[in-house]
Order: C-alpha cells, then structure tokens, then sequence
C-alpha cells in the first residue's frame, strides 16, 4: 500500500503511467489518493492557464463541477490505469486541511465568516452541499466510481478535527462530545446506501479518547497528550465500531505532534512512541474484530528513515497491520522539464514528484 496523493495533479498520462509501473514494481497494491480537489472562482482564470486540476469552482453556496479533461477525466485516468498495474484505490471524499479545498471551503461559502471549523459536521446546509442532495459531491464521486472493480474503499474525510488550519473548534466539538463519531455514523451510512459492495473507512488520524490519558514533556512539564484524551474529537474505539465502517486507519508523525520528543528531559523517543502508537491501535482493532491500516507515517532525514522506519514497519506487519509510508515518490517526471509549481508546497523539481516540503517521500 501507498500514498500518491499528488497523482491526479499530473498533467501528462504518461507520467502518471510511469509511476503506477513503479508502485507495480516496488509491491504496491493498494494506493490512496485524493478525490477532491477544490477551488475559488478568483483561482479558476490562473488553474486555466497553469493546468491546474480542479475538480470544483465555487463562485456561491453552490459549486460547479468540472468533469472535464482539466477536472475529474484525470482521476478516471489515474484509477483506470491503476487497474492496468494490479493496483486498487482509495478514494478520499474531503480534506479537514485547506489543502486542495477541503472542509472550510464548504464553511466560508456556505455559512460566511466567524464561524468554528466543526459546523461543518453539523450544519444542515453544508451536510447537504457535501452529502444528501441528488448534486451533492460524495454522491457525484461514488456514483462516478461504484461500479469500478478498481475502488479497494472509500475514505469519509482526510484527518477529521474539531479544528482545522485557519478556524478553531467550538463548544460543541470537545473531547467526549460525540461529534465526529455521528458524522462518521451519519456519512458511512449515506455511503453504504449509494455503495452496498465497496469497504468504507474514515481517514481519521487515530486519536483516541482514554479517561485516563498518558502525558507527554512539553515546555518544561508534563502534558496530557492531545493524541489520547479526545482533544481532537475522534475516538478511535468507538469509531472502528461503527457498523458500516469497514477498517481503521491511523497516522503516525510524532516529529510534527512532540517537538521535544528525544530531547533531553523527554519520557520518551520518536522511536518508541511509534512503536506504542501502532500496538494501541492493533489491539483496537483486535478487540473490535477489525483490519487496520498504517495509512500514513513519516520521519524527516535520512538516518532517521533508515533507522526507525525497518522497526515501525515490523512491528505493524507482526501485528497484522496494513502500512502506507507518507508518500510515495517517482523520479524522471517528464512534464514541463520536470520542473512545475503546482500549489501550495507541491511542486515537481528538476522530475522528482512533490514531497509537500517535508522531506517524507520514499524515491
């Protein structure tokens, strides 16, 4: 398994071609990618004369769809020729980041300024934008995609949070307030009535909700980790239980989420952190009777790759896990030279495909 969410951005087939024969060759069976891929009506003139792909324009409340060759044609593309390779997909509804257009894209424009990141659970408008209407955007991918024999699961949102990079989470989206756990319950069973065959999962980034939760050193003292004491607003138990929720995922940058993790001081290592993170997750799944993914793990340098990385995927594999490394990267890319600014930190340099400035990818 593997992560290309970069692939759709390609603006030639035979790069993309290129690369799924590399993932076939490396062992890679199942990739994930993004299935949305949104932008301002201000942004449509500069994606038209940069190539830019863009799946939706929003002008109002209501968005358009591009289906075209600039649009959703690339997705068909990517997912068709996986099959070619062996290679099935996992398709991701939204993003909780701004990154290509996700939750706070539908907030802005459909419920205005000075609101908190979580309406977009909640809020009757938005979840009709996104999921209940007949020109809703979940049901216009699944229903694009569901008879594909290529889709290996859909995926209900990319990192789900109370809060997201700009707007803060409110009152109502507080550790044990079951707020993400319904609009879990509430979107994998729209999903299922569209999709009866192909699996559904939630995209979360695994956190949990413990009443006694373990703490973490931080500027000087003890903390309660954010990661188990519901903080975010997942609740990784209680999610993997959901009926129409299929297997779990979880991800795994203890770099990014502990900065004084191997520091003098620290109770303990970038190293052993994961290798807890992953058993607490195994015997989640265990207990729920459930597969699990290691849908998304990173460490930045190169020692660190070479050194932790062996133990992490080990571990995850005697324990029955499926992995994903963040991300996976294609050298020799032919587009514009090799050289192309995308969006954001996504960029192709001199052929070698984004790594999204952080320096995760696997070549």
């Amino acid at each position: 398994m593997n992560e290309t969410q970069w692939l759709p951005l390609l603006t030639t087939q035979d790069d993309v071609e290129k690369t799924l024969q590399s993932m076939q060759g490396a062992g890679v069976k199942v990739l994930r990618t993004w299935g949305f891929n949104a932008i301002n009506g201000s942004e449509l003139a500069g994606a038209l004369q940069s190539g830019l792909t863009y799946y939706q324009v929003w002008n109002s409340s209501q968005w358009v769809l591009n289906d075209g060759p600039q649009g959703l044609q690339r997705l068909d593309h990517v997912i068709e020729t996986a099959a070619k390779y062996d290679i099935r997909v996992i398709v991701a509804f939204t993003n909780n980041w701004v990154g290509y257009g996700g939750a706070e894209l539908y907030i802005n424009w459909i419920a205005g300024s000075g609101q908190t990141h979580d309406i977009f659970y909640t809020n009757p408008e938005i979840i009709s934008s996104y999921q209940k209407t007949t020109e809703s955007y979940v049901r216009t991918i699944v229903e694009r995609y569901k008879n594909s024999p290529n889709i290996f699961a859909w995926e209900l949102m990319n990192e789900a949070r109370c809060a997201g990079d700009l707007l803060p989470s409110g009152p109502s989206c507080v550790a044990g307030s079951e707020t993400l756990l319904k609009w879990y319950e509430q979107q994998s069973n729209f999903v299922r009535t569209l999709d009866p065959f192909h699996m559904i999962t939630t995209g979360g980034e695994g956190h949990f909700f413990w009443q006694d939760p373990p703490e973490y050193w931080f500027d000087g003292t003890l903390v309660s980790d954010f990661n188990f004491n519901g903080q975010a607003g997942e609740d990784f138990d209680r999610n993997l239980g959901l009926s129409n929720i299929d297997f779990g995922t979880y991800h795994l940058y203890p770099q990014s989420w502990y900065p004084e993790l191997d520091f003098p001081g620290s109770n303990f290592s970038v190293e052993e952190w994961g290798l807890g993170w992953i058993e607490d997750h195994a015997r989640s799944a265990s207990n729920a009777g459930k597969p699990v993914i290691l849908e998304e793990f990173g460490l930045s340098g190169l020692v660190n790759k070479s050194s932790i990385y062996p133990t992490w995927v080990n571990r995850a594999l005697d324990t029955n896990h499926g992995i994903m490394p963040w991300q996976f990267g294609q050298l020799h890319l032919t587009e514009d030279g090799g050289n192309r600014i995308i969006k954001y930190t996504d960029a192709l340099n001199h052929g070698a495909s984004p790594n999204d400035g952080k320096y995760f990818e696997i070549y």
